[in-house]
């Protein structure tokens, strides 16, 4: 008991696994291409920017200034003149007001939290276009797929229409007439298996790490589980497109608070050591500098508070195409899936008629011409079959992903 007990806690606390799909490249594959990504590693390098922006910001833009000089003073009299050797030295150095240093280091940290949620988002993106171009190969391995299989039924065809020639039951027109069907049925064969590789070689030249398998699996597609509503708020927890809006938001709410404490400007302290009279008068002190301010800080801090408001409006324009986007991609996901199941019931219907009609025509009781309807018929219910069932995986993949339920970054320990 003592030890089921431990078992189960060390389950609890263990971080997410990565869970592999069947009819989705490996998770191990997907990280690695991703990772590898040039929007993704463009992000990363923006990452480090901000933090180096960051590690500026706190330590402010201000140095030590050291000033020095030496000055020979000529006394003129009646008696001739005399000379004298001065110099001095100073160190300066501008402070920033203390509310400006913690308004720095706020923007700094909004600079940063920009940056990561950039970094998720390119990610996403990335993802997304994995997803997609995954899909689009496998349409069309799968009309290929199909149409080779119409041209197996057509050549079993020949041979049955072959037999009945040679019998007298049927003449010889009725061989060409599916001879030709057949070479249609290898053309469209061809432009699918074409079209499979250009979609092969876009999916591999952009990630390359992403192996395509010989063959896929088949997996029937799932209803989608939850209320719009539900989907929404799963979408928006995390959404990286999100949060870099409002990171964003934030920053230019601090730039412009950052821009009216700069009205006031900061003041230069410094100390200063001099020697005059041949070293027979020496003057040390502490001497400081302020500017005046002028109309150039005012505008410069107008022009932030609008830079603050045109960021805050674009919030308001992503959440309301974030809003679009969502249910668009929540009603595609649930739409498909009955699609799926209608295209499912005909393909089903039609295949069995094709093979009744077939039957029908080996025995002499059906014309070539219904065979061959029965046989377009019954291929177009599938290819359909196969189209809307890539569709329903797609569509609730991605409404997995746009929810980070799918491809778990390990090192993160979310989705994307």
């Amino acid at each position: 008991m003592i030890h089921l007990t431990g078992l189960l806690l060390l389950v609890a606390i263990s971080p997410a696994r990565a869970v592999d799909f069947p009819d989705l490249p490996p998770h191990q594959q997907v990280d690695v291409a991703l990772d590898s990504h040039v929007n993704v590693l463009n992000a990363h390098s923006q990452l480090q920017i901000e933090k180096v922006t960051q590690r500026r910001r706190e330590s402010g833009e201000y140095e030590f200034t050291v000033r020095g000089g030496a000055y020979e003073d000529y006394y003129f009299n009646a008696g001739g003149n005399e000379g004298y050797r001065d110099w001095e030295v100073a160190i300066e150095r501008p402070f920033r007001l203390p509310n400006k240093m913690f308004i720095d280091s706020e923007i700094g940290a909004e600079a940063v939290a920009r940056g990561e949620n950039g970094l998720g988002d390119a990610r996403h993106e990335a993802s997304r276009t994995l997803l997609q171009l995954w899909f689009n190969w496998q349409r069309e391995r799968a009309q290929d797929s199909q149409w080779q299989q119409q041209v197996d039924l057509l050549t079993q065809q020949a041979v049955m229409t072959e037999k009945r020639i040679k019998a007298g039951d049927a003449p010889r027109m009725e061989l060409n007439q599916v001879n030709a069907a057949r070479a249609l049925a290898g053309i469209a064969s061809q432009q699918a298996r074409l079209r499979a590789e250009l979609a092969a070689n876009e999916l591999s030249r952009q990630f390359s790490a992403v192996k395509l398998p010989a063959e896929t699996a088949t997996t029937e597609p799932q209803a989608i589980d939850g209320e719009l509503a539900h989907w929404r708020q799963l979408i928006l927890k995390r959404n990286h497109e999100l949060g870099l809006i409002e990171a964003e938001t934030r920053l230019q709410s601090k730039l412009s608070e950052r821009a009216r404490a700069d009205r006031l400007p900061d003041p230069t302290l410094g100390l200063r050591y001099a020697s005059q009279l041949n070293n027979n008068q020496r003057i040390s002190g502490v001497y400081f500098s302020i500017p005046l301010p002028s109309g150039q800080r005012s505008a410069t801090a107008d022009s932030a508070a609008l830079a603050a408001q045109i960021a805050a409006d674009r919030e308001l324009a992503v959440r309301a195409r974030l809003d679009a986007d969502i249910f668009t991609a929540y009603t595609r996901a649930v739409n498909n899936y009955r699609i799926w199941q209608q295209a499912q019931d005909a393909g089903v219907a039609l295949r069995q008629n094709a093979e009744l009609v077939a039957r029908a025509y080996s025995l002499g009781e059906s014309s070539l011409g219904e065979t061959l309807v029965a046989r377009r018929q019954a291929l177009e219910a599938s290819l359909a079959e196969s189209i809307a069932r890539i569709d329903a995986n797609e569509a609730r993949y991605r409404l997995l992903l746009d929810a980070h339920q799918l491809w778990i970054d390990n090192d993160q320990h979310e989705a994307h």
